[in-house]
């Protein structure tokens, strides 16, 4: 497959992206632009999907006018049309596969139905330090937890996974549960920075586990008895709470990670995914994984939350591959799509 230009849409969700990547040697990402509806959905204290769909609309035209101007690219040139299919919000995904493949007929161009897990997974690959195939990859993203054997692309192994609610999840929950507003995961991080290491004591569920899977509904509950225990919180005691529920949860990731990678015999750990921005998780990880020789590979903070670059690029690498079937311009979205159906 000669190098393409790929134009990469994401609309999962709650941030619109739009980017162009050149698979070209000295090419790679030219340009991406996002708009995230987080103060829209503030109001709310969560995502509303009709208000997140309805968004998607006015953004995606300003956005691609944008990444145009940016690389200095013309519709033309484009090779390619990658988007997001899924997991995600139905009217929201629809939005951006529709402009996708209405788009990809005027310009008479292939399309490729990107999973939304397969971006955050392939997105350390953006770096200026990206890891090399094979690796494991731990990936925590929005609903999901799950660690991986990637050997290629589209080579995906599932190791362990969450039984019930992801670790993102379980941080919107507790951070809810402590008053914090809308995102809760990265407010109740900033909270924790604040807090006493080892004031409040929480269980690290599955910790010692035979197996790679996780489970964080328990330590959720364990924050909502300890809260009620404690009664009416004051500012210390809440940074309190949060720091205890942010070193069980970063305790338990860490751990299972870097088992992966030893009972796999591979050197390499890639951890994608938003939850993969989190300072505390990230020192513990390359602090334990430098005391094994463990190389531990991160996307940019740009690239941990909902981008198109990662679709741009996971489009790309699917061309390479030879992975992307013919386009019948008959679509679907897929709001629920395990990674493995992706292969």
């Amino acid at each position: 497959m000669p190098p393409m230009l790929v134009l990469g849409i994401e609309s999962s969700c709650d941030e619109t992206g739009v980017a162009l990547y050149d698979s070209a040697g000295d090419g790679g990402l030219l340009a991406n632009a996002l708009y995230s509806q987080v103060r829209m959905h503030a109001e709310y204290g969560g995502v509303v999907p009709e208000l997140a769909s309805r968004d998607h609309i006015s953004r995606l035209v300003p956005l691609l006018r944008q990444v145009l101007a940016a690389s200095g690219c013309s519709l033309a040139r484009i090779d390619a049309i990658a988007y997001t299919q899924g997991p995600g919000l139905a009217g929201a995904l629809l939005v951006g596969a529709a402009f996708a493949e209405a788009l990809a007929t005027a310009l008479a161009v292939p399309t490729v139905p990107v999973h939304h897990l397969e971006g955050h997974l392939l997105s350390p690959l953006l770096s200026a330090r990206p890891p090399r195939f094979p690796f494991v990859a731990l990936l925590v993203s929005g609903g999901h937890s799950q660690l991986m054997r990637v050997t290629g692309v589209g080579e995906y192994e599932l190791l362990g996974e969450t039984l019930d609610d992801a670790a993102g999840e379980a941080f919107d929950k507790t951070a809810k549960l402590l008053g914090l507003g809308y995102p809760g995961g990265p407010a109740l991080a900033a909270l924790a920075d604040s807090g006493r290491p080892g004031r409040v004591k929480l269980p690290r569920p599955m910790l010692r586990s035979a197996n790679l899977d996780f489970s964080f509904s328990g330590l959720k509950t364990a924050v909502l008895t300890r809260v009620r225990e404690l009664g009416t919180l004051d500012d210390e005691q809440r940074a309190d709470v949060a720091c205890g529920f942010q070193e069980a949860i970063v305790e338990v990731l860490v751990s299972k990670a870097l088992r992966a990678v030893r009972t796999s015999g591979l050197r390499q750990l890639v951890v994608a995914g938003g939850v993969g921005a989190n300072r505390e998780l990230r020192r513990q990880l390359d602090a334990r994984a430098a005391r094994s020789r463990i190389d531990v590979f991160y996307p940019e903070l740009e690239f941990c939350t909902d981008n198109g670059a990662m679709i741009a690029l996971a489009g790309a690498l699917r061309l390479e591959a030879g992975l992307v079937g013919k386009t019948a311009r008959a679509f679907a979205v897929r709001p629920r799509w395990p990674l493995s159906g992706a292969l």
